[in-house]
């Protein structure tokens, strides 16, 4: 259920009970009672999900599902899993499992015309890119694929690298019919994604994320963009994939750090609105970075129901979607700060983290306990807890004042609030806590 001041929004969302399915297994969409157009007249965004009351609306996936799940499961299935984004027309699926990319059944079935173009990046295409091409064509020689092979890293996220997929696309003459692959990471997704939205006004695109970072949240709901100088993902648009195909076999040749990086952002699901799979995290944690097969499937696919429940209530960010972005206005800042690529992204979300947690408990909002217990469980995942020593407080403030979610010249920020697994988005709130948080995280001059 809602509820609404003029300057504020609560919802509450319950728990308890699974949803209905459908006959394929899927559960089956829900009525969606509050409109998103509520959300931009708010300053406050709150969010409180209950496992008691029977009276407040059902979620795709329940999180008490999360107590189920075994790592025992090992055994592989013959279908994926499928996560399905709800956006009435729009709606896609997400795809995971082992494999898939031998499947090319379920890559085929959602590429519209001949033409493909797949980008990917120099450190992709030697493993991945002949399997996709593969995928793509195996039975159906009437596909001509194209490929576009950009430099790796988030310091070539820009606007002369976004041009290298365009000269791709119009010296092969593709058409309006043609369809965009994103081969990689969050970068790659993100381009490829800014680049199907931009050409001839918008072509068909899909999203194999090769990456955690972009299997459990880049590649879905529809962001894409580039960095500018003076402000990381400040350029793009909100365009949705026709499908997000993950298949887990790709995380055996991901780099530890990538890896970890990744978890950066499985953590924060369980911080702003899913205290269940927070605590199966802080159980099985050493799993997912031994790469344990049932576990990394298992914290994709919750990550995945968590982003699409938020994405098919807000879309494009009118507020509730920006309650994703936990740790990352400190994030960023460290990002556009420090030079991009200097720190993973994930990296500079797992410090932001911490930062947006302190702010927290200084103005009150939450109690010493989620304190330690996310400065542990971003230790152990081997991830940044506090931002690089050349951060100042300075360069914090200047580069935040440019950050997407100021509005009306106020930084509104996500912040936790309550008990664990609760958050909300505000610019309602006491100053003095920001400048004690930047202060007690960086230099001074």
């Amino acid at each position: 259920m809602a509820s609404a001041t003029a300057n504020s929004l609560s919802l509450s969302v319950s728990s308890k009970k699974p949803g209905s399915f459908d006959s394929r297994g899927l559960i089956a969409p829900r009525s969606i009672l509050v409109p998103v157009s509520s959300f931009s007249k708010c300053k406050r965004v709150s969010l409180s999900f209950s496992s008691a009351s029977p009276t407040r609306m059902w979620v795709r996936a329940s999180a008490t599902q999360v107590m189920d799940e075994s790592l025992s499961e090992k055994t592989p299935t013959a279908s994926p899993t499928i996560v399905e984004v709800d956006l009435g027309n729009r709606s896609y699926p997400i795809y995971i499992g082992s494999g898939l990319l031998d499947r090319p059944e379920i890559l085929q079935r959602h590429v519209r015309g001949k033409r493909v173009l797949v980008v990917t990046n120099e450190k992709v295409a030697p493993l991945y890119l002949d399997k996709t091409v593969d995928a793509l064509t195996r039975g159906n020689p009437g596909i001509s694929v194209e490929s576009v092979i950009l430099p790796d890293g988030e310091k070539y996220k820009d606007m002369d690298t976004l041009m290298k997929i365009f000269d791709k696309a119009i010296e092969s003459r593709l058409d309006r019919r043609c369809t965009f692959v994103a081969l990689g990471g969050g970068v790659i997704g993100d381009m490829c994604g800014f680049a199907a939205a931009s050409y001839l006004r918008g072509v068909n695109f899909i999203q194999i994320p090769t990456t955690v970072m972009a299997q459990v949240d880049s590649s879905v709901g529809g962001k894409t963009g580039i960095n500018h100088p003076l402000g990381k993902n400040m350029i793009g648009a909100f365009y949705q994939p026709q499908c997000v195909l993950v298949d887990t076999d790709t995380l055996n040749t991901l780099p530890d750090r990538e890896l970890a990086s990744g978890v950066a952002e499985v953590i924060k699901y369980g911080l702003i609105r899913d205290a269940e799979f927070f605590e199966w995290q802080e159980r099985n944690m050493e799993a997912l970075l031994a790469r344990d097969p049932a576990a990394l499937a298992y914290a994709i696919k919750r990550s995945c129901e968590n982003k699409a429940e938020v994405v098919s209530l807000d879309e494009k960010e009118s507020g509730l979607r920006a309650t994703l972005n936990l740790g990352h206005t400190f994030g960023h800042a460290i990002e556009t700060g420090f030079g991009y690529g200097e720190w993973l992204h994930g990296e500079a979300v797992a410090a932001g983290t911490v930062m947006a947690v302190d702010m927290s408990y200084r103005l009150g909002w939450i109690d010493s306990s989620i304190v330690e217990r996310v400065n542990n469980i971003l230790t152990r995942a081997k991830l940044p807890t506090a931002p690089p020593e050349t951060m100042t407080v300075d360069m914090f403030k200047s580069i935040m004042a440019v950050d997407k979610k100021v509005a009306d010249g106020v930084l509104r920020l996500i912040l936790l609030e309550g008990p664990l697994g609760n958050c909300v988005f505000t610019g309602d709130y006491e100053r003095k806590a920001l400048d004690d948080t930047l202060r007690a995280f960086c230099n001074k001059s």
